[in-house]
């Protein structure tokens, strides 16, 4: 099973024209982190994208870039990409791009996104917003395929006998398709032989085992024969003791949490349900190696999932913190996850 991390890129909003040097010092610690991630031999860095105030990336395949300039072998995926308010060509010829840069280790995790301010920033009417995702990744994947693109939708301008370039190093861009509470798009998935990322993000991991189900039936339906990869996304903290790691944590999960769900109208986040939800069978990974590594093994019982990743706090969390939960999960949890599971080392 691969392990890994990824960030959102959570900062303070400054609301300045220019001069923000909290969004500077949030972008250099996110290439610490994945530099960190690569010492501690964890397999993939994932970067989220979003258009707010209080994320620092928009534009994932520039961090990731930075990063793969400081590491060597961890590879470099979104979590996720908006593909439905932006360009397929765009966004492969940027991923080919850190494909080249990083030899070969680039991925994208395409999605529809858990916020909507893309859509009006970039002229995309939310009315659109399940057939927007469904041509453009239609789109993304031709293009992975083909070198030069004849094709046509209904809400992006077609393409006619054009080559797209860069090519990336690798023979296709390894594509996923990330879904938080959707059915349908793990069953789009599944129907098109690509890998499925689920965002476990509220609830018992249990819930969720229906989604990883359809997404094998809709394979299996539409003539996949080969297994297809499966990752799952939880947030996630390691501490030498967990009462440490629960004190750490819950300042910044609880902040984020309560600012969208004042958007949102969900109910404050106490100290409460949080000790619950990082309970042995909750969706919170937050803990010490050990707790850590016996619910990685759980999960992968419920799941047969092929890869995990450890969604970071970075906003209202010390820098050091995170920097030694990364370097705990590469050094401590992954090579006992993988003794109990029977799963070489990567080379």
């Amino acid at each position: 099973m691969e392990l890994g991390i990824s960030s959102f890129g959570e900062v303070a909003p400054a609301h300045v024209a220019g001069g923000d040097t909290a969004a500077a010092q949030r972008t250099q610690e996110l290439v610490a982190l994945g530099r960190r991630a690569d010492e501690a031999g964890l397999d993939i860095v994932a970067i989220g994208e979003h258009h707010r105030a209080d994320y620092v990336v928009s534009s994932p395949e520039m961090v990731l870039a930075a990063i793969a300039a400081v590491t060597s072998r961890v590879r470099l995926s979104s979590a996720v990409t908006v593909l439905s308010s932006t360009d397929p060509v765009r966004t492969f010829q940027n991923f080919a791009t850190l494909d080249l840069l990083s030899n070969g280790r680039a991925e994208i995790i395409a999605g529809r996104g858990s916020f909507i301010e893309s859509f009006p920033l970039f002229g995309q009417d939310l009315s659109d917003y399940d057939a927007l995702f469904t041509e453009k990744l239609g789109l993304l994947l031709q293009l992975n395929e083909q070198e030069v693109v004849t094709w046509q939708g209904k809400l992006r301008p077609s393409i006619v006998g054009r080559g797209v370039y860069p090519r990336p190093l690798q023979p296709k861009l390894p594509i996923w398709i990330g879904v938080g509470g959707t059915p349908a798009s793990a069953a789009r998935a599944g129907s098109l032989g690509l890998g499925l990322t689920i965002a476990i993000l509220g609830g018992a991991p249990a819930q969720y085992v229906s989604f990883a189900d359809l997404h094998r039936r809709a394979a299996q339906q539409a003539g996949h024969t080969a297994a297809l990869p499966l990752s799952l996304n939880c947030h996630f903290h390691i501490a030498e003791n967990s009462q440490q790691a629960a004190d750490e944590f819950f300042p910044a999960y609880s902040s984020v949490m309560n600012r969208i769900g004042r958007e949102r109208g969900w109910s404050p986040m106490t100290r409460q349900q949080f000790d619950y939800l990082r309970g042995p069978q909750g969706p919170l990974f937050v803990g010490t190696p050990q707790e850590i590594t016996d619910k990685l093994v759980y999960l992968h019982g419920l799941f047969q999932n092929t890869r995990f990743i450890g969604q970071l706090m970075l906003e209202g969390m010390p820098h050091e913190a995170v920097l030694r939960s990364t370097e705990l999960f590469g050094q401590v949890v992954a090579p006992a996850v993988r003794a109990k599971l029977g799963v070489a080392v990567p080379v």
